[in-house]
């Protein structure tokens, strides 16, 4: 006892306490001391491994590239000089954290996304953010994970189950027109595309995925404003290297708004899977997997499809599991698509001749219905109208570049490497713009993608959907619903460039703003003219 007294008095005095912190600094110091060590050491390794490729000046061998890429137009202008300076690639060091490759021509990007997905792993710059929010699901997972659930979606996206989605697009859209209808006869022709597009996009997803019918697109929906907030929270995140650590972020008022809105987000989609997989259960139905998905009639959505899917050896994918696609699904549909269509609309509006081409073709095939329906089979008879759409992907690409990982030293054009572990940031904004690739690639002109033209383009010039073994699994799902929304939207109305009420200027002038997907600054503002409003339906529940 005595023993203990002594060492708690020694402990407990002003000496002892001296001496306790003093142990306890000089351990963080040293802590410290190694870490930055191994950080300098780790630093110089990488950059002695990437001298292969070449650099864009930096002021410091220390900090890099820090704070040189820029969410905004001068970044994409930025983008442009590299690739007229270096044309295929270059190095890139964000401080003495993250060491990059960024490769724009499709000789160097080939070999990246074509490679194995069992030695391709998702990135911490670019993925790590997304992961509270969508958890290990196919787009962030790596390795067997990734194969198996690649396997169970697969079926969530056969044509067979696309070919229901069609009526969706249709419904969303006939409501989005309405709208636009009623704005316009109360003397506002001029509307932002990305604010109008986005509620239908969700709203149809919402439907394809969950059966929900929200009206998002009439009234507010709380669901639909936490996915808002969160896609806009990440991109807050990513542009501030201290938020990048976790144990800074949670303490920030941003990321207490992230859980907050996470929470709606996730409770959303929990309580209609646990309802499903209950509905289910109690089927006294005999239909087998397969049954499921090859009869019509008993076609469901997203959640119900992924809900019966099984692998090899019988096992279905967990209701955290399913979550985690079904958030995925709605975080990766929802904005990139209604980028694609807002820009395509953006295009089709500078360009009267392209437009009025693409409004006969889809006046043409409606030629002789009665009701203004877009079919599965219709959008094979829409050559052109596909043409513009995929020329506005490779002019106003939804997504800019795609990062990559790699267990293993990676080969490349010239002899040379990038080291295993580096982040390769496959740029698909540069790639598409790149003149060695494209002539006059700042232009829009459908008739690149004429499947007459003898000339062609590399392949690997136009990814807007990535490519390989870990491409987007949901490309025919979002092409689908793009042929639909502007086929209809061209049947209904005529565009031209809008005036931003708040900058009292023409769109023809937008400055495009890279972040999750390429958007506008201030909107993409279209001027919209009603062509047979008497002829539009009314919105169908």
């Amino acid at each position: 006892m005595s023993l203990l007294q002594g060492v708690l008095s020694l402990v407990l005095s002003w000496a002892g306490l001296f001496h306790t912190l003093y142990v306890v600094g000089t351990g963080l110091v040293a802590v410290a001391a190694v870490w930055t060590v191994k950080l300098l050491m780790r630093h110089a390794w990488y950059t002695r491994r990437m001298s292969c490729f070449s650099k864009p000046h930096t002021n410091s061998w220390l900090i890099g590239h820090l704070g040189k890429m820029q969410n905004t137009e001068e970044g994409l202008q930025q983008v442009d000089e590299l690739v007229q300076t270096y044309k295929h690639s270059c190095s890139w060091f964000i401080g003495p954290f993250y060491h990059l490759v960024r490769v724009f021509h499709p000789d160097f990007v080939k070999p990246l996304l074509m490679a194995p997905a069992s030695i391709t792993v998702k990135d911490e710059l670019i993925y790590d953010h997304l992961r509270p929010w969508l958890g290990q699901s196919l787009l962030i997972s790596n390795g067997e994970e990734w194969s198996r659930r690649r396997r169970l979606l697969n079926p969530a996206f056969h044509f067979d189950i696309l070919k229901n989605y069609v009526s969706t697009f249709n419904v969303s859209t006939n409501i989005m027109h309405d709208k636009w209808c009623r704005l316009v006869a109360k003397g506002s022709p001029d509307l932002d595309m990305f604010d109008h597009v986005t509620l239908m996009t969700l709203d149809s997803l919402l439907k394809c995925a969950f059966s929900h019918n929200s009206n998002c697109q009439e009234s507010t929906s709380e669901y639909v404003s936490a996915i808002v907030e969160l896609s806009d929270l990440i991109i807050d995140r990513r542009q501030n290297v201290l938020h990048h650590w976790d144990w800074i972020y949670w303490k920030t008022q941003q990321g207490k708004r992230f859980k907050k809105a996470l929470g709606i987000v996730q409770r959303f989609t929990r309580e209609v899977i646990q309802k499903r997989r209950t509905l289910i259960s109690q089927q006294t139905e005999t239909e087998t997997q397969s049954d499921f998905t090859t009869k019509p009639q008993k076609r469901k959505d997203f959640v119900d499809i992924i809900l019966l899917s099984k692998d090899e050896n019988g096992r279905g994918l967990t209701d955290e599991e399913i979550q985690a696609e079904a958030d995925t699904f709605m975080f990766a549909g929802h904005d990139t698509t209604a980028s694609a269509i807002s820009w395509t609309l953006y295009n089709l509006a500078r360009h009267a001749h392209y437009q009025e081409k693409c409004r006969q073709e889809v006046v043409d095939l409606m030629q002789g219905r009665d009701e203004q329906q877009i079919e599965w089979e219709d959008l094979s008879s829409l050559p052109f109208t596909t043409m513009c759409i995929r020329e506005s992907l490779r002019l106003h690409c939804p997504v800019q570049a795609v990062t990559r990982k790699y267990t293993q030293d990676m080969k490349l054009p010239g002899g040379r490497t990038v080291p295993e572990g580096a982040i390769c940031l496959v740029s698909i904004y540069g790639t598409h713009h790149n003149p060695a690739v494209w002539t006059e690639p700042h232009e829009f002109n459908p008739l690149r993608f004429d499947p007459n033209n003898k000339q062609g383009w590399a392949s690997h010039a136009f990814i807007p959907f990535s490519s390989g073994p870990r491409n987007c699994i949901g490309q025919k799902f979002a092409l689908a619903e793009l042929r639909v929304v502007v086929a209809l939207t061209l049947l209904r109305f005529r565009l031209t460039p809008g005036v931003n009420p708040n900058l009292g200027r023409s769109s023809g002038g937008v400055r495009r703003l890279p972040q999750l997907v390429l958007r506008a600054e201030g909107g993409l503002w279209l001027r919209l003219e009603p062509l047979n409003p008497q002829n539009l339906q009314e919105p169908q529940g």
